[in-house]
Formats: C-alpha cells, structure tokens, sequence
C-alpha cells in the first residue's frame, strides 16, 4: 500500500450515504485515494468498498459465491411491501438462477447483434430528426440543451420501440425512470422514496394496458421483446413463461437498464470531448475511431458508478476473509482508472488499446443490452461530433447528484 498523498481527499469517516457537494463533480481524487490507501474499505453501514479491478472483477467472475439477491437489503431500505422492493426484487439485475436465467435469455433473444444491427437505420434517422431539431431551436435563438433535446430522448425512443409503447404515451417514461433509480442510492430521504414508490405504481398501471392489448395482437417476438416475454420461449417440452409479476417488473427494468445509462453514455461522452480538445479533433479528423472512442467514454465517465454483491459463504476478498453475508460495493468508476491495468487512467484516449473496463459489468451479470448501448453511442456521438463541430457550452452544467449513476441534469449548448 503506498503512503497517502498530502494533497489527496481525507478517508476518515469516509461514507457513500454522506459525501461532500465536491464529490459529485469530481468523484476520482476520493477513488484514486481509496485505492491507494484502502482499497478493501469497511463502510459504516457494514458493507465493504472495493476499488481496485483485480477485487471487482473477482466478486463478478463468482456469481455464486457472490450473489445478486437483495431482498435482505432492500426489505429494511424499502419496506417488504412496498412498490420498490416488488420491482427491485423481482428485476434481471438483482436475481440470480433460475430467474436470471429466463428473464435474460427471452431478453437477449431479442437483443442478438443481428437484431441490434437491424436497429440501426431507424436510430439513425431519429437521431438526425434531433439534430435537425436543435439546429432549428438555436437558428430561433433558443435554448439547446443536450439532455432534454438529445441524450435522454434517444433510449426512450429506441427502447420504446422495442416493446411497442406508442409514441404518443412515452411521456411520463424518463420520470418514472429517473425516480425509480434514484431510490437506488445509498443516501435515500421520504421525498425519493414517495416519488420511487409512485412511479413504479404508475409504470405498473400503465403496462397492464399495453400487455393486454399486445395479449391480443402479439408482435414479430423477433423483434419485439414485449411479445417476446409475454410468450416465453419452449425448452425441452416446457414454456418458460413468466409471471404476471416478472413480466412487468422486467418491462420496468428494460426501460430503466437501457435510459439513464444510454442517456450518461452519450452526454459524458460529448462534455469529455469538450474538456479534451485534442481527442475530439482526432475524432473528427479519424470519425472512424468513433467504435473505440465510445470504449473509451464507458471507461473514462462510467455510466454505472457501483455495482452490489452479497457473499453467500466465507469469502476471500482484497487478501482478508469476510464472513458469509457480508455485503460488497463494487466501485466500477474507480477499477476502471485503476492504474495497475490502465496506463494513464486519468487521461482520455479515443485510440486505447487494449481498453479493459466493467463499465457494463462482467460474467454471468453482464450487461444484457450492451451491444445496443454501444450502437446507440456510436450512432448518436458520431453524427452529433460531425454536424455540430463546433459544439460549445452555453453555461454552467448541472451534475446529476447521483453516486450510483453518473450523468447530467443540463448541458446548455451554443455553436450548433
């Protein structure tokens, strides 16, 4: 373990539940410490803080002695009968086999790279739609900003066409996202947990219409992936159908997976550009480089800050023996600057390789749309950079306030 640096962030007391203002700016000073001086780190709530790639990746290899199950720790965060704990406990993210293994199989049945691939066309047409969009808004002399007018309306269309919600009822879909995962967090007060409760009672509601008018005129489950989980799919002689219950929590869960995420993926991508001249004058000279740039951003700015694993034995982490039940936070943005894998973490290169990072995750967890998150980057930074070239700030950005979920609020743009 190297000495502390003086000029480094003071660890006492250090709590994901209580960080300072400074923190959601610029969480990497604390990670780059935390590595250094603790990187296996005892929390006050109980739970242990990993931050080195070597220990996450290693929690993520085991998915059996390190599981995803969280009914033990979102009963007493949620309250067992609450909207939340139903959905939470009942999503892909946070199950293991056997419910894991269906839910993910119908979903990456519909998310092959070929069907992703097929995606393509229509991404790219709405895609230029906003970009035709925000250079009307800035010709008026109108505000642009990046989030409402771009990165948050790209997932929701694409993922809204996936489960054939219509357009004309995508309204509320990003809010009840965004409340839903900002009950997520490990500091959680009333007001957030109302609003969580509420949106997902109202996502519930909704999607009880929609799966009883798809019931009755089922989609190509090809492509559609509504149709997909509402039939299931046969294995030896047996319908793997879910539930009335899994099936709309994983609805849920497919929006809220492929929004906020996709929605980081693009904004930090397009802010780090600004912040790193050089690269985005490469990317403009070599747009061809787009495929490794966006590796780059879900390294550089990870969209998903931490992940969560309880160990279901004694287990070995970080050198120490930690008994069964020990509850670990996996510091995805801080294993993916860790200096023992990456050479020059701290410095964004589009051209990097090899560029290993977690930001989707790994193993048996890993992220399940992830081929469609990469299209959508690639498609989405790489047509913005090459009609807006000269893209600017119009003013001050506003961070998301998230530790779990790293993004914006508001981006304002001039220069379109």
């Amino acid at each position: 373990m190297t000495p502390p640096d003086p000029a480094a962030p003071d660890l006492t007391g250090f709590d994901l539940r209580a960080l300072p203002p400074e923190f959601h700016d610029n969480p990497y000073p604390w990670y780059a410490a935390l590595r250094s001086q603790s990187p296996v780190r005892s929390l006050p709530d109980g739970s242990v803080l990993l931050t080195r790639y070597r220990d996450c990746e290693a929690v993520y290899r085991d998915p059996k002695l390190f599981c995803s199950d969280k009914q033990a720790e979102f009963s007493p965060k949620f309250g067992n009968t609450s909207p939340l704990f139903e959905h939470h406990t009942h999503s892909l993210v946070f199950n293991d086999p056997p419910l894991h293994t269906r839910v993910r199989r119908l979903i990456a049945g519909a998310l092959t790279v070929r069907a992703t691939d097929a995606v393509a066309p229509s991404l790219t047409r709405w895609v230029d739609h906003l970009l035709d969009g925000m250079a009307e808004k800035a010709a008026r002399g109108e505000a642009v900003d990046l989030i409402k007018d771009f990165a948050s309306a790209i997932p929701i269309e694409v993922i809204g066409n996936l489960l054939g919600v219509p357009a004309d009822q995508r309204g509320p879909l990003r809010g009840w996202s965004l409340a839903i995962l900002g009950a997520l967090e490990p500091r959680l007060d009333a007001a957030q947990l109302a609003r969580g409760n509420q949106a997902v009672t109202d996502f519930v509601a909704y999607l009880r219409g929609l799966v009883a008018q798809r019931r009755a005129q089922p989609g190509d489950p090809a492509q559609d992936v509504l149709t997909r989980l509402i039939q299931g799919e046969g294995e030896g002689g047996r319908a793997q159908r879910l539930t009335e219950t899994e099936l709309l929590q994983n609805c849920i869960f497919i929006l809220n997976a492929g929004h906020e995420t996709t929605t980081n993926l693009i904004a930090n991508g397009l802010v780090s550009l600004l912040q790193w001249p050089t690269q985005r004058q490469l990317l403009l000279a070599e747009p061809e480089l787009i495929a490794s740039a966006v590796e780059e951003f879900l390294r550089f700015e990870s969209s998903n800050q931490l992940g969560n694993r309880l160990s279901t034995a004694d287990a070995e982490v970080g050198g120490l023996t930690w008994p069964t039940g020990t509850r670990f936070t996996l510091c995805i943005g801080a294993a993916n600057r860790d200096p023992a894998v990456v050479t020059d973490p701290d410095r964004l290169d589009i051209r990097r390789s090899p560029n290993r990072h977690l930001a989707f995750g790994f193993g048996a967890h890993q992220c399940v749309g992830m081929s469609l998150a990469r299209l959508e980057g690639r498609v989405a930074i790489g047509r913005f950079l090459q009609r807006f070239p000269g893209y600017a700030l119009a003013g001050p950005v506003q961070r998301g306030g998230r530790v779990r979920f790293r993004g914006y609020l508001r981006v304002p743009l001039q220069g379109l």
